[in-house]
């Protein structure tokens, strides 16, 4: 993969993929600024060496039409503010707005573009569009990992028309997982949570010859429950996949010990703790237990690696979400190197405030798991 060091962005109109895909408050305003921030290096490198920056990003899910609730302009007072720097803003991507507007570009200053997947050819790769996107520069960095697993023509068309490169954070992204993946120091504790585990069955495959224990919570556990024979009364599952789950089952593989059940899933739910034997016919298992807790708490002191993607327990309603506060805690006292991502996750650590005590955040999260899971990811390889 080409980095910063590879290519000359010496005053270059650089075309910078960045993944501002960012949440939104009620009222209008960017809930957190994290994708920006960590675009920020990047930026300011180009900046550095006299580039143009010109920001291409995408905003929700418009599919090919314009939206006028997706576009990227509610945006730009928070990309100045996080970035230091008056960013200019032009309602569209291709065509002669954003070429008039780059012209009047000086070293050093910064445009962000309208919405990519306003267009039909942005998700289809189109050829066709990814040149007219090529055409606004002279080099393009791809900075967007939360982007990379997408073979879009922002993330990976666009390479073959230009001299490209990694930005910073899409570097140290990969150099991060690579690490983790491929030369960790061992033990290695890898945490799994989440609803489903059909999204992570790849991920829980790949990582289990690889690591010393695999720790599962959320609903994906239930269906290892199922698997084992153990009653999960009314509790989300995906009951085709026990028997596939089989096959998974291992001393590595940690599933809970003792659940918190509710009759329903709502916040002023009565809840208890019971044994996996205890479950009743009208249960919904909602969160890891105290035991379970203390389990999982043997396992990660003893690790010097953990990797962490997917919540404990249903952590969105604050009655359920003990069990994965408690294993944030342990894992930012753990004095193992620790990675973790996905957007539940993040959520849960920033919501106890223990962020600065990981190691490394990914911004990726369907990107973090894909390349956990050793799969090809498009937006990198266009970099080599």
């Amino acid at each position: 993969m080409k980095t910063l060091s590879d290519i000359n962005v010496d005053n270059k109109i650089v075309l910078l993929r960045v993944d501002y895909n960012v949440p939104m408050t009620d009222d209008g305003a960017v809930a957190d600024c994290s994708r920006i921030i960590e675009t920020k290096p990047t930026i300011q490198y180009l900046r550095d060496h006299g580039a143009k920056v010109v920001l291409l990003a995408h905003f929700g899910r418009p599919q090919g039409q314009v939206h006028e609730t997706d576009r990227l302009r509610p945006i730009i007072s928070a990309v100045s503010a996080t970035l230091g720097v008056t960013v200019s803003y032009v309602d569209d991507c291709i065509g002669p707005k954003p070429k008039a507007a780059i012209s009047q570009l000086q070293p050093g200053d910064v445009v962000l573009l309208e919405n990519v997947r306003f267009y039909p050819g942005e998700e289809s790769n189109d050829p066709a569009f990814a040149k007219q996107l090529a055409e606004l520069g002279e080099v393009y960095v791809n900075d967007a990992f939360g982007a990379a697993h997408r073979a879009h023509a922002s993330t990976a068309g666009i390479a073959q028309y230009l001299p490209h490169a990694a930005g910073l954070l899409m570097q140290r992204e990969v150099t991060e997982l690579t690490t983790v993946l491929q030369h960790p120091i061992h033990p290695v504790v890898a945490i799994i949570g989440g609803a489903k585990i059909s999204t992570k069955i790849d991920l829980i495959t790949n990582l289990l010859p690889k690591v010393d224990y695999v720790l599962l919570g959320g609903a994906l556990a239930n269906t290892v429950l199922l698997a084992q024979n153990h009653q999960i009364g009314k509790s989300l599952v995906e009951a085709e996949l026990a028997a596939t789950v089989k096959d998974l089952l291992s001393n590595k593989l940690k599933v809970p010990v003792d659940v918190v059940v509710a009759k329903a899933v709502a916040e002023k739910s009565p809840k208890r703790v019971v044994s996996l034997g205890a479950v009743a016919a009208d249960d919904y298992i909602v969160d890891i237990g105290p035991d379970t807790v203390r389990v999982y708490e043997d396992c990660i002191r003893q690790a010097k690696t953990i990797i962490w993607n997917g919540p404990m327990g249903v952590f969105e309603l604050e009655a359920f979400a003990m069990g994965t506060y408690h294993i944030a805690k342990l894992v930012a006292d753990s004095e193992a190197y620790s990675i973790l991502g996905g957007g539940e996750t993040v959520s849960a650590v920033k919501k106890v405030g223990l962020e600065q005590s990981i190691n490394f955040i990914s911004t990726g999260g369907g990107a973090m798991l894909e390349f956990l899971e050793g799969k090809i990811l498009p937006g990198i390889v266009a970099l080599d």
